[in-house]
């Protein structure tokens, strides 16, 4: 267990002790602006006193709905001085997927950053007879007759005064680490997604171990982008700089990232290999010696560190960072074990590998590869479904569903995925299972299999109801062309595009295929394609199509439309 009884606890006694140090550094207007450590603390209390009044106990959940900004950071800390528990939801979330996380949740408020957001909450209102009140950051115009209690972030912190703070501090110490925390909703393979249960203590140990072997000083200012609703940034950007006393300074999005690092000059960035394989991929070409000054020149001259994790980093981009005399060290975990698990540090590491296990993790390979962890890391549970926990921790051991291995030195090193579910090179958690069951929802798609395990972007493999579109090609006065296995009418191609297109409303943006390929003929038994059972064999699919598939991602951008070969 760590120093500190809970985060709050944490929180507290780092803003007593660093005073007028500057904590969080944000961007408005083109400007950095500061904020010092007891103001912080200050706007966390008066935030927490203020959901106090509004009946908010022990035990409660609060939904947080918002993209990164400082308030984000400052409500996490009021929520749980409140006694309550947060729910962080992915910005980008369709509304019924923010339905189903807040009405799942039971969460009794919610705080929202803009107007589009609160509206994605007003569209399923109706679905969420618990929820009790919205906060704002920015100002919002609720619909006629909003059931809600409404206000603004500066509104809940003026209904209490300094002298309500002694109440949110005796909340405070009616936890421990057992306390519940936040629940972190995260992508199954089938069906909705789970609540992972992190606890006080989980994500306290979790980010002591690993500061333990960051190996920076307190000095140090970390550029913060990655979404605060993921249990990477959660950790390792927001608690974990809390305790090594670094200054956390916000980019303004992930459009201007390297703009905001040559404007901050930060020390340390927290990143997914996405944004190190769009910097190599402008640099890769260039003499060795140019390459090591573009580097130098990207990330700045105080730059100390680079990490990547909630994805896996391909090895030539670990391997050409390290030839141009920038170390890039990758780590390894799951919102499950909060999520870090292993982490080659500066001191110690082995390219290739997700590095040493942290202290207090243990780490051990189950008779068929899987990897399997023990530790306070390892979640609660998931909220109401205790089926799911049950199959997940065994014996005390969180099954990960990757496999992997571990060499003589005790590097990790993981080998293949047990799970289906996979990540973007942005670390996006993708269920394939669900987005190939909404494409077959249109009736002119009959087979799907998705595709994007450390890509960009979702692409997806369609096989139509031929019947079906062989009565459209004829209303579109075109034939069904093919080339090889693949059908390339540029009709039907757009037909098909505007089909899909309807369908990516229903899920998030890092959800939504962005490129497909069209077959020509259904999968089949025979060809190993669909089990006797006629269920899909997806990665035997995946490796016989791949060179295909890969090639959308080599030829055209993310931001075009769907597209067939």
């Amino acid at each position: 267990m760590a120093a500190w009884k809970s985060l709050c606890d944490l929180h507290r006694s780092r803003s007593q002790q660093l005073g007028e140090r500057v904590a969080l550094r944000f961007p408005r207007h083109g400007l950095y602006h500061d904020i010092s450590w007891t103001a912080y603390r200050r706007q966390a209390d008066r935030a927490a006193a203020g959901m106090m009044a509004l009946g908010i106990q022990a035990g409660d959940r609060i939904a947080i709905l918002s993209e990164n900004r400082f308030e984000w950071l400052i409500a996490d800390h009021a929520i749980l001085s409140s006694g309550a528990a947060d729910v962080p939801l992915h910005a980008p979330l369709a509304p019924a997927q923010v339905a189903y996380q807040v009405g799942h949740s039971e969460a009794r408020g919610i705080l929202v950053s803009s107007q589009a957001q609160a509206d994605k909450v007003f569209r399923v209102l109706d679905q969420l007879p618990q929820l009790e009140f919205m906060i704002s950051f920015d100002a919002i115009m609720p619909p006629p007759n909003c059931r809600l209690r409404m206000l603004t972030w500066d509104g809940l912190r003026h209904l209490s005064t300094d002298a309500d703070i002694p109440k949110v501090v005796a909340r405070e110490q009616e936890l421990n680490g057992q306390s519940l925390a936040t629940i972190i909703y995260t992508s199954g393979t089938t069906g909705h997604p789970k609540g992972v249960m992190l606890t006080h203590e989980n994500l306290l140990c979790n980010a002591d171990s690993t500061g333990a072997i960051c190996y920076l000083g307190s000095d140090v200012v970390l550029m913060s982008w990655l979404p605060y609703s993921h249990i990477y940034a959660r950790t390792v950007d927001h608690y974990l700089t809390t305790i090594t006393q670094m200054t956390v300074a916000l980019a303004e999005s992930a459009d201007t990232l390297l703009g905001n690092i040559r404007q901050v000059q930060p020390n340390w960035l927290t990143a997914v290999p996405r944004v190190y394989e769009k910097v190599w991929n402008n640099i890769s070409t260039l003499p060795l010696e140019a390459r090591t000054k573009a580097l130098q020149s990207i990330f700045g001259a105080g730059m100390q560190q680079l990490t990547s994790g909630g994805a896996p980093l391909p090895r030539y981009i670990a391997d050409g960072f390290l030839e141009s005399g920038v170390l890039l060290l990758e780590g390894y975990g799951l919102t499950e074990s909060s999520p870090v698990i292993a982490f080659n540090s500066s001191k110690h590491y082995r390219l290739g590998s997700v590095g040493l296990p942290l202290p207090n993790v243990e780490v051990r390979i189950a008779d068929d590869g899987e990897i399997l962890t023990r530790g306070p890391h390892v979640m609660r549970g998931y909220w109401k479904n205790d089926e799911a926990t049950a199959q997940t921790i065994i014996d005390g051991w969180l099954h990960t569903g990757d496999v992997g291995r571990v060499d003589a030195d005790g590097y990790l090193y993981i080998t293949d995925r047990k799970k289906d579910l996979f990540v973007s090179s942005a670390g996006k958690n993708i269920a394939p299972a669900e987005l190939e069951r909404l494409l077959c929802q249109d009736e002119y798609i009959d087979q799907a299999v998705v595709y994007g395990d450390g890509r960009q972007f979702v692409s997806a493999l369609l096989v139509p109801n031929f019947e079906k579109l062989t009565a459209q090609a004829k209303q579109l006065g075109c034939a069904i062309e093919t080339a090889g296995d693949f059908i390339t009418t540029p009709q039907i191609i757009e037909f098909l595009t505007q089909r899909v297109a309807v369908l990516n409303r229903q899920v998030s943006q890092p959800e939504q295929i962005k490129k497909f390929l069209i077959l020509a003929r259904p999968f089949q038994v025979a060809d190993d394609e669909l089990t006797a059972t006629l269920k899909v064999r997806r990665r035997f699919i995946i490796q016989k199509y791949e060179h295909d598939l890969a090639a959308l991602y080599a030829t055209t951008s993310a931001d075009a439309s769907c597209a067939s070969r």
